[in-house]
């Protein structure tokens, strides 16, 4: 487990406000507690572009960033995405693909990812499945009311909220970090100088 000190930034705008509606599906199944050196569980998921991306593709061949978190056009996700979109060219030269993954749908990641101009993959886990086969927890949704890459005012209900982890899968296709105590500016700061060290070695 890895923790940092948070740091207090300007935000962009854009910034959401939430309601909470009903709770998010529950499963009764035992939750999954994946430790550093455990296969990454494969899945697939609808992209922020329309197409699914799909782990088979990925797993075992590239490091893979997978950040979970609670939802689109909130302050602390803003700030966590902005910082992988600037991490992006140091990352993507080393070979890693970055993938954030919350309970929004397809349409409103598109949305999130024009008005903050990410370069990286927003993947949509509505039901929470994905989450699950992380062991990351998937509570309750919201209503949240933003503005769009043009400033135009929208509203949305986000199906359910992801806990904020991060995991990195290595080329091995094992999980090769993770983290459950994330701060969200200094993600893909960790990421990055996680990735450096190892490929030292």
């Amino acid at each position: 487990m890895f923790m940092f000190l948070p740091r207090v930034g300007a935000l962009a705008a854009a910034l959401g406000l939430l309601v909470s509606v009903g709770p998010a599906a529950a499963d009764d199944a035992k939750p999954v507690e994946l430790k550093v050196g455990d296969k990454a569980p494969g899945f697939e998921a609808p992209s922020d572009a329309g197409p699914t991306w799909l782990s088979a593709d990925r797993f075992g061949k590239k490091w893979v960033v997978i950040y979970f978190y609670p939802g689109d056009f909130t302050p602390g996700c803003t700030a966590q995405a902005n910082a992988f979109r600037d991490a992006m060219h140091k990352l993507a030269g080393k070979g890693v693909e970055v993938v954030g993954v919350s309970g929004d749908s397809a349409e409103v990641h598109a949305k999130f990812k024009a008005a903050q101009k990410l370069n990286f993959t927003l993947l949509a886990d509505e039901d929470g499945a994905v989450a699950r086969k992380y062991g990351v927890p998937f509570t309750r949704g919201a209503v949240v009311k933003a503005k769009d890459a043009d400033g135009r005012p929208f509203e949305f209900t986000r199906a359910g909220t992801a806990a904020r982890w991060t995991f990195v899968v290595g080329k091995d296709g094992t999980i090769a970090y993770k983290n459950t105590k994330v701060t969200p500016a200094l993600d893909a700061k960790a990421i990055t100088e996680f990735i450096d060290k190892v490929e030292r070695k």
